[in-house]
């Protein structure tokens, strides 16, 4: 891993966070963090973060080859759970997919953004050629801006997702380019 971890940081309103990747020993943290959560993001997170086996499960499985877990700490209360997953073949090998769940008190404090930053520097470290999110365009719309302020290219995809009632949800695909003509050849 780039950075060294834990890693200390200061939100742009001062309030102070220790970043490091997620351990076996934090099920119990991170699962709390999951059910502080309003019940509007959970029930449109990309995994059933209520579902207290899934989260053991992710404890039980921890790898950072092909996951890397982040969790941002104020005290002892995870704020933040942010996650790097890239495939190990395939044509999309070296693309990084970013899902991150904030805190609604952390939002607009800068903790996404410095999140993403340590995924572009370990995804740039580590040879990937894009990094990319799928988020709700009406209830991420922040997530959007904050993603679009640090150089991802979004592209709007109406009633491409769904919520648990059925309801269609226009998404936006975010893209970004990294090492640029750097890599394997396209032949």
């Amino acid at each position: 891993m780039l950075h060294r971890y834990p890693q200390e940081a200061a939100l742009r309103d001062g309030r102070p966070v220790i970043i490091r990747p997620f351990q076996g020993g934090d099920v119990e943290a991170l699962y709390d963090f999951f059910q502080r959560l309003p019940a509007t993001v959970r029930r449109l997170a990309w995994d059933r973060i209520d579902d207290r086996r899934l989260i053991e499960s992710w404890g039980d499985n921890v790898d950072y080859e092909k996951t890397l877990p982040l969790l941002a700490f104020h005290g002892n209360d995870v704020v933040a759970d942010a996650t790097l997953h890239r495939r190990q073949g395939g044509p999309l090998r070296l693309v990084g997919r970013i899902k991150w769940l904030l805190d609604p008190d952390y939002r607009g404090a800068g903790l996404g953004s410095l999140l993403v930053n340590h995924f572009i520097d370990h995804a740039t470290a580590n040879g990937l050629h894009h990094l990319t999110c799928m988020l709700i365009e009406e209830t991420e719309s922040d997530a959007i801006q904050t993603l679009e302020d640090l150089g991802f290219q979004s592209y709007r995809i109406p009633g491409y997702g769904v919520d648990p009632d059925g309801n269609r949800h226009d998404m936006v695909k975010l893209v970004m380019e990294l090492n640029k003509g750097n890599g394997e050849s396209n032949s």
